[in-house]
């Protein structure tokens, strides 16, 4: 049977993300065991394998007196381990009269608590190690924060902070203020102004430039994101009128001249990221766009997603549309995202023409979707990162990442091969191979990356079993200590290492490989 590592486990103990046995959950299973404090005493047996009545079971105040039980509650306050003994009990009693309670699981009954306490207080939210081979996961939390974002964090977060303090004036601030100088040094901007994610930057934008008004867009530009999250729906949302011009495949400046009326409020342009369609196309150019727009006296906005700051392509990565050029073009308003591309916390930001921004910056929407000052702290230390470009690919991990050598990927899953091979042995066979990952499973879907990494094939006769064997193999994965996520391709288990640090994680996950043997044995 596939298992994972329990929480009284040596290796569960280990990590510090994990909770685990303590010295004193030994020392309260032992004492339990011998029933010198009174929960196996007089009221049951300790021993055997007959059934426990509920008469056999102790009272509640009884529990909380034994020693193996006493440390719980100084480490975490009486009510609590109350509460978890009170349930326990309770789950053990219909146990009991259900007959399903063996008299010596008695003995267990303080380490079994401890393990509830401490089951009761762990994260939910936790570290994994990212082996899809996609770098920018949006199910497995985008982007890395920076050393300096996580000190800038830890600074500000555990005492008072200027948040809405003008240090210089003595007075109220603007939270804004923390980073818009900065975001207008880095795109040539003359205002910005951030929210919380990408999704409010354009929801936000669209209402407070259109609303009551018409939007076009073209047809070929009504995306849908993640959670069915449509430009439409946005749209609607933010109260303007949806004006499609063109085709799916094909939009020409005359499509836009023809639609643009008295109610025409905004233009707008959507970066198609997350799709592409190919063959016989045509599309609009921001800056063929935006002489249209200015002839018509009506504001341009672009919405890139993504939000590259610097060109991949300088590293052989595919090219995205920069805010800084979108601006150069024309366009009056530009909205991107913060956790994907540009390598920060989740945040939606808004940079443009100074009217425009103000007029969005005072809209009644816009305290709704402000951002908070965790990722403000963040967002700022990863914007300084941008003002060193020379150093972007050692600073920033997203970057560090994506431009992360084949070769060095290769002598990583080399180094792994026979590690790997002794902990899935007999039931699977283990071998180098090249892969393709993604760079984000939202932005840039399309676009692959050469990598490398380990193929896991299941050991069986035939087809027969195969989808099960990977199934438990990906569970015991996921059970780890520190959870691994792979990714399932052509039967088989694919490890791809791209994303496997090499100073922060390789040390970690081999330290794990006795817990997988352990759990597929």
């Amino acid at each position: 049977m596939v298992h994972g590592p329990t929480a009284g486990s040596p290796a569960a103990a280990s990590d510090p993300s994990t909770p685990g046995t303590t010295a004193a959950t030994a020392a309260a299973a032992a004492t339990a065991t011998s029933g010198v404090n009174g929960v196996n005493g007089a009221n049951g047996p300790a021993t055997g394998t007959t059934g426990a009545a509920p008469k056999d079971l102790p009272s509640v105040d009884r529990l909380l007196r034994d020693e193996a039980v006493t440390h719980l509650m100084a480490r975490h306050g009486h009510a609590f381990v109350a509460g978890e003994a009170r349930r326990l009990l309770e789950a053990w009693r219909r146990r009991a009269v259900e007959g399903t309670l063996a008299a010596h699981e008695l003995r267990h009954l303080p380490a079994e608590l401890e393990r509830r306490c401490e089951q009761r207080l762990a994260p939910r939210m936790r570290r994994v190690i990212n082996l899809t081979g996609t770098v920018l996961h949006t199910n497995l939390g985008r982007a890395l924060l920076a050393d300096e974002a996580l000190q800038q964090v830890l600074a500000c977060m555990g005492s008072p902070n200027n948040l809405e303090f003008d240090l210089a004036r003595g007075e109220r601030g603007d939270r804004d203020s923390l980073v818009e100088s900065l975001l207008c040094e880095i795109t040539g901007a003359e205002a910005a102004t951030v929210v919380n994610n990408n999704a409010a930057a354009v929801l936000l934008g669209i209402a407070a430039l259109a609303g009551g008004k018409e939007a076009i867009v073209s047809r070929g530009e009504l995306v849908e994101i993640g959670g069915a999250f449509r430009m439409p729906d946005v749209m609607a949302a933010a109260g303007a009128k949806l004006v499609e011009v063109g085709t799916t495949n094909r939009t020409h400046a005359r499509d836009y001249q023809a639609a643009i009326g008295p109610q025409t409020a905004l233009l707008l342009k959507v970066h198609t990221s997350n799709y592409a369609i190919q063959g016989f196309t045509a599309s609009v150019s921001e800056a063929a766009l935006a002489p249209i727009a200015r002839a018509a006296g009506v504001p341009l906005m672009t919405d890139l997603g993504s939000g590259s700051l610097v060109d991949l392509a300088q590293w052989g990565l595919p090219a995205e549309p920069l805010p800084q050029q979108m601006l150069a073009d024309g366009c009056d308003v530009v909205t991107f995202s913060g956790d994907k591309l540009l390598g920060g916390p989740q945040a939606g930001l808004i940079v443009g023409r100074k009217d425009l921004v103000q007029q969005i910056r005072k809209f009644p929407m816009k305290r709704a979707l402000r951002l908070s000052k965790l990722p403000l702290a963040a967002l700022e230390a990863t914007l300084r990162l941008y003002l060193r470009p020379d150093r972007l690919t050692q600073d920033l991990p997203t970057l560090r990442l994506l431009t992360r050598p084949v070769d060095q990927i290769e002598a990583q899953a080399d180094r792994l091969l026979a590690r790997v091979q002794a902990a899935v042995a007999p039931r699977f066979a283990v071998r180098v191979s090249t892969m393709r990952g993604q760079i984000g499973s939202g932005s840039l879907p399309v676009e692959t990356l050469p990598s490398a990494g380990l193929v896991l094939t299941p050991q069986l006769p035939g087809k027969r079993g195969v989808g099960r064997a990977l199934d438990e193999l990906q569970t015991a994965l996921r059970a780890l200590p520190l959870p691994v996520i792979a990714r399932v391709q052509s039967d088989e288990l694919w490890l791809d290492l791209r994303c496997l640090d090499e100073a922060r994680e390789e040390v970690a996950f081999i330290e794990q490989l006795a817990l997988l043997k352990e759990s597929l044995a």
